[in-house]
């Protein structure tokens, strides 16, 4: 992946997220330039002892302090990283935010400057339900079968929406320091929740692009996943120049808009599929500029 601009150069980033979504939004900060500081329990990140080579990449420039905020100690190295942070990013429930003293008041009182995003899994009344990715994108309707979903799509969406509001605070923090006339500026307090990325990534089936009637739903002949003679296919042959290239390489007679969402065309093009290795396909996809990817 190509290296962002580095649009947070300069920004102190200190973080008290554990697990993925923090880590992952901190790891984007730093990608963008942010100096990025964590303080993880004695104990260390759960992430660091089920998968070390994650929290490795994770961490990968990212100064990690220990620290108990349940004692003196590691409170009194707390306020010393708060007193030079330009954004603290958490993870916890309000209630425990409070009860470690970091409630929004508190922390605005202390620090004016201070920024915080702080990630929790559902905004606003349902700030202190248990839940987890799973959950998150259950309750969006992104959990259709008894199968796990491919990837920790809510934790990794929060994490980039994080990474944004760190962006959008380190801004205005700026901006209302630049129109204030003093030298004070004033921070703002960011909330991200869980449940609101997977309502994010809803957003296409919830207008029914992703549903079975819905164009990318499997209605449409060109983009769908068959078997083939040794693997499976992905085809997104779903603009008509795309959709005339694959029907012209499976012998389909048309590929206007309505034949493609013919359950003949379907069956014609899982047909061709079926008849042909992965190989081949490959490489009719590159002679015949047909977006197409092979897999076991």
């Amino acid at each position: 992946m190509q290296s962002p601009i580095r649009v947070l150069h300069g920004v102190r980033v200190l973080s008290l997220a554990l697990n993925l979504p923090g880590p992952a939004a901190l790891m984007r900060c730093r990608q963008m330039g942010a100096t990025c500081v964590k303080l993880e329990p004695p104990s260390g990140d759960p992430m660091q002892h089920y998968n070390p080579a994650a929290y490795g990449e994770l961490h990968d420039g990212v100064k990690v302090l220990a620290a108990d905020l349940k004692t003196e100690a590691g409170q009194k190295l707390l306020q010393r990283e708060l007193a030079r942070t330009d954004v603290l990013l958490t993870s916890f429930r309000p209630s425990a935010l409070e009860k470690l003293g970091l409630g929004w008041k508190q922390l605005h009182t202390l620090y004016p400057a201070l920024c915080q995003v702080a990630i929790v899994g559902a905004g606003g009344a349902r700030a202190e339900e248990p839940g987890h990715d799973l959950t998150y994108l259950a309750d969006n309707g992104l959990v259709p079968g008894l199968e796990l979903p491919a990837t920790l799509y809510a934790d990794m969406s929060g994490s980039l929406m994080a990474s944004e509001a760190v962006l959008q605070a380190a801004l205005v923090r700026n901006e209302r320091y630049a129109g204030s006339g003093d030298n004070h500026p004033q921070g703002v307090f960011i909330e991200v929740a869980l449940a609101a990325a997977a309502g994010y990534l809803a957003l296409p089936r919830d207008w029914g692009l992703t549903r079975p009637h819905g164009a990318v739903g499997g209605s449409h002949a060109g983009y769908n996943v068959y078997p083939c003679q040794d693997g499976r296919v992905a085809v997104a042959a779903l603009e008509p120049h795309f959709a005339a290239a694959l029907c012209r390489v499976a012998g389909v007679a048309s590929a206007d808009a309505a034949a493609m969402l013919q359950t003949e065309t379907r069956e014609a093009i899982a047909a061709f599929f079926r008849s042909r290795s992965r190989a081949e396909l490959g490489r009719l996809a590159l002679e015949h500029d047909i977006p197409l990817h092979c897999m076991e």
